[in-house]
């Protein structure tokens, strides 16, 4: 019994001082430590650590990195310490993890000094790439590739490449790093170099890398320029590929260089002449050059008067008569012309020409030989809503018919006379040069039906023919003129409410009525049987009503005396 106590007092004793010696060591799960080789099978590789039995990693942990093959009995190495004691009784270590944090401690430091680290970028994942820098897993997004787009990846998987971390979780562990900026800073040394060597103004060869639609990228002694496709030619450049070709090598003028983005712009022009300067001494507003259309366009042409300089001829000024046209149907690429200046801005750059203004105005002709009140042959062109538009024969002209100007009864209807290519004749109306436009008419080729009525007062008894019944009235034609129509209303058509019906009068029927509301000026005039009626039994009454009354008669008897007596009349 006394034995057994020394003994277990022993192992108090032992494992104290082991504690002792643990702590000593600093041995803490979660922590890089020491270890020694101590046996390689073929499944693990067993270490010493000095704890209180050995710990087996994985071979596989140290396969992919060739490190086995270096790998002998004795060899230190650096261990992850997982658990100093597992269920097992086993310490847990990991060489993976011990090469991982000490790479993420590396990248740390790196992070926090902004070093330039080496890593390969092995896969891509969304949004970017894996890069692994010394066993460290890092994401470079797809922006921080390169400082241009790249279109194939292939030549930069699986090669050595320079990174610069830019963003450090420690928490989570994750790692941003980018090959952008590793980029920038080289090539921000490398145009620092360039940028001392040139400066503004100076004339330069250049090749050219790449034609866009607003410009070209040169290489300027290694450094990229900008050469607008404004600044290409004096003259107007629709593209700068129709004048630039990629590997062209070109003569280049240094415009601009900015200090703060350190961008360098380039023009071809600026090493000629501007030949905008003293224009006014070269071209006089109002005299007449020759050109060269270069291009038409959808609202004029453009002309070149010399090398680098054009001016637009617009829609407006390509043509005295046809102006609602194209104007390639007037003008095409390449024509040699005369034009007139008649307009110079060159603050503004601009030039404005006219093509017309060096013809013959044929608005000049045409009122020579015809004036207000002449007669024309015509042809019909088109057929509007409202008017008739027709080519006036042995002319350049156009005019237009409105349909109030084509027949007295003023209506749309009478548009619907007429076809295409129908020959009309018509009078002009209005000529007026300074809009450009003609007005004919056909209704005034007549008599005008209204002068009926010039002689005519208020109150005056007409007769006329019915030649339309309608539910609201009458149409009845006066002066036996087919084309002076007047329209009784149903309400005039008698004294009498119950008698105010249409369908009582048949066509051609004479029907007498009185003129009420002429008003001459403005061509209007009603007619009125109603107002007839009341007029005759007022003159009835004053002619029979004494009789009348002594002898007892009604007001339908004297009406039928005064009916009787102006049928002898008209008898007569």
């Amino acid at each position: 019994m006394a034995l057994e106590t020394d003994v277990s007092k022993k192992n108090k004793e032992f494992e104290t001082l082991l504690n002792e010696d643990f702590k000593k060591r600093d041995f803490k799960e979660g922590k890089i430590i020491k270890a020694t080789v101590s046996e390689i099978g073929k499944k693990h590789i067993f270490v010493e650590t000095g704890l209180k039995s050995e710990g087996a990693i994985p071979i596989e942990e140290f396969r992919h990195s060739k490190e086995l093959e270096k790998l002998k009995v004795g060899s230190k190495i650096d261990v992850y310490l997982e658990k100093i004691e597992s269920y097992k009784g086993d310490i847990v270590v990991s060489r993976e993890k011990a090469k991982r944090l000490g790479s993420f401690e590396k990248m740390n430091k790196a992070f926090e000094d902004q070093k330039v680290v080496e890593g390969i970028i092995t896969n891509k994942v969304r949004g970017g790439f894996i890069v692994n820098i010394d066993s460290c897993l890092c994401f470079l997004p797809g922006s921080q590739v390169d400082t241009k787009p790249i279109k194939n990846m292939d030549s930069l998987m699986n090669v050595p490449q320079k990174f610069l971390c830019v963003k450090l979780d420690k928490a989570r562990g994750n790692i941003v790093v980018s090959r952008k900026a590793v980029l920038a800073k080289t090539r921000d040394k490398e145009l620092a170099k360039i940028l001392s060597k040139i400066k503004e103004g100076d004339i330069v060869t250049a090749t050219v890398k790449s034609c866009l639609e607003w410009g070209a990228f040169l290489d300027v002694m290694g450094a990229d320029a900008l050469l607008h496709v404004t600044d290409l030619s004096y003259s107007r450049v629709d593209k700068p590929a129709s004048l630039l070709s990629v590997g062209q090598s070109i003569k280049t003028k240094i415009i601009k260089i900015d200090p703060q983005t350190k961008r360098i712009s380039c023009g071809v022009k600026q090493m000629h002449p501007d030949p905008y300067e003293n224009l006014e001494k070269k071209y006089l507003v109002g005299k007449i050059y020759d050109g060269i259309v270069t291009k038409v366009v959808d609202y004029g042409a453009f002309v070149k008067l010399q090398e680098g300089l054009e001016g637009l001829v617009h829609q407006s000024s390509l043509s005295w008569t046809k102006k609602n046209i194209h104007p390639s149907k007037i003008l095409s690429s390449s024509q040699k012309i005369k034009v007139k200046v008649i307009e110079l801005d060159v603050s503004k750059r601009r030039i404005s020409l006219s093509y017309k203004d060096t013809q013959e105005n044929p608005w000049t002709a045409f009122t020579n030989k015809y004036k207000t009140g002449s007669v024309v042959n015509t042809r019909v062109k088109n057929i509007a809503d409202f008017a008739l538009f027709v080519s006036i024969e042995n002319s350049d002209f156009d005019g237009m018919i409105h349909y109030k100007d084509i027949s007295w009864q003023e209506t749309e209807e009478s548009l619907k006379k007429f076809n295409k290519n129908d020959s009309v004749k018509a009078k002009l109306l209005e000529i007026d040069t300074e809009k450009e436009k003609i007005r004919l008419g056909i209704k005034q080729l007549e008599k005008d039906p209204f002068d009926f009525f010039l002689k005519k007062e208020n109150k005056e008894i007409i007769t006329a023919t019915v030649v339309e019944v309608l539910k609201n009235g009458i149409k009845v034609s006066v002066g036996n003129d087919k084309n002076l129509i007047i329209t009784i209303k149903k309400n005039q058509l008698a004294k009498e409410l119950e008698d105010c019906r249409p369908e009582i009068f048949t066509k051609g029927n004479k029907v007498d009525c009185m003129i009420v509301d002429l008003e001459k000026e403005k061509r209007k005039v009603n007619l009125s049987i109603k107002e007839l009626e009341k007029h005759n039994e007022k003159i009835a009454i004053k002619k029979y009503g004494k009789d009348g009354s002594s002898s007892g008669a009604v007001l339908g008897d004297i009406l039928g005396k005064v009916f009787k007596s102006k049928k002898k009349k008209e008898k007569k």
